[in-house]
């Protein structure tokens, strides 16, 4: 993996981040091409420059879904290069644009940087249903037991006793213990017991699977502060991480999501899913921008290990190259 899951750097293979970068590359596919020939059609012809291209070029970053708080923060740092002549022709222009996209990502994780915890891990995951929770969790403890890692899933979306069976399939397909209780049970009561288990035998990851109905409903919110407390009462400092699930085909739309949850939950980061069926991949620089919240992990398929850890620089580049 390009990082310890939620720790630092790791040192690793040139063959194996060729192999990440080339993954990202393929899940921007769709974005890419939208947006690059959106911008060779901006700058086309042109000899130079001019605060003409620039307005051109924000009907291209909104379609790309940006947002338009992103695309003006954007742009303005763009005018103010192309005012002092600092921007001549469309390579450059390219390279600037790269500039401020990476800017943005990179402030947002340096706002939430991963710390590495002593054993065991609890990482709560949160999100609307139908977003890719579930299977995000079971490709999440693939990744961790691929690097030998133990794993408890802690089945705490009690409210559909289909999350329950399918974190079950997860727990068998991936060797993780699964800790549950019947459905309609008290999930804070499932996360106290999963806890617990792992304390005592010494595992070093719970990941916890949470209720994702109508995430404007006031009871799901408070469910979720109770867990907090839960686990930070057994664990303090529990939970490490809090990952918000998104659905990369809602776009824009998903931002108020991740608003309520951040305010219920106490996100620490993001997990794009689905990010290889949009054209939209923009989106990854809106929610850093605007919930100055990091994107840790996007889905780019449907296998288990179609789970990989963001890169920003790697994500920038696959958009333009």
């Amino acid at each position: 993996m390009m990082f310890k899951l939620f720790g630092g750097k790791k040192e690793e293979p040139a063959e194996q981040k060729q192999s990440l970068f080339e993954r990202m590359k393929q899940a921007v596919t769709r974005t890419r091409e939208n947006l690059a020939e959106r911008i060779e059609d901006v700058i086309s012809f042109r000899k130079e420059i001019d605060a003409s291209t620039l307005d051109e070029l924000e009907a291209t970053l909104i379609a790309a879904d940006l947002g338009t708080t992103t695309t003006n923060e954007v742009l303005a740092a763009m005018r103010e290069k192309v005012d002092r002549k600092l921007i001549g022709d469309g390579d450059e222009l390219k390279r600037v644009l790269k500039q401020e996209l990476l800017a943005i990502l990179q402030r947002a994780e340096e706002a939430r940087p991963r710390i590495e915890v002593e054993p065991p891990e609890v990482i709560l995951v949160v999100g609307v249903n139908g977003a890719g929770k579930t299977t995000t969790i079971g490709k999440l403890a693939h990744a961790l037991r691929a690097q030998g890692k133990t794993v408890l899933l802690a089945a705490a979306d009690t409210f559909r006793a289909a999350a329950i069976e399918q974190l079950e399939i997860w727990g068998q397909r991936t060797g993780a213990e699964v800790i549950k209780t019947k459905p309609g049970g008290d999930p804070s009561a499932v996360l106290y017991d999963a806890l617990q288990a792992a304390k005592s035998r010494k595992a070093d990851y719970v990941i916890v699977d949470t209720a994702g109905r109508l995430h404007n409903k006031t009871h799901l919110m408070a469910e979720l502060e109770k867990m907090h407390r839960t686990a930070e009462r057994i664990l303090p400092g529990a939970p490490h991480e809090t990952l918000l699930v998104m659905d990369g085909t809602t776009g824009q739309n998903g931002l108020q999501q991740a608003k309520v949850f951040t305010e219920a939950a106490g996100v620490t980061g993001i997990v794009l899913t689905k990010l290889d069926g949009t054209a939209k991949g923009g989106v990854v620089v809106a929610i850093s921008r605007e919930m100055n919240l990091p994107v840790r992990y996007v889905g780019v398929g449907e296998k288990q290990g179609d789970l990989i850890p963001f890169n920003a620089s790697d994500f920038v580049d696959s958009l333009f190259q």
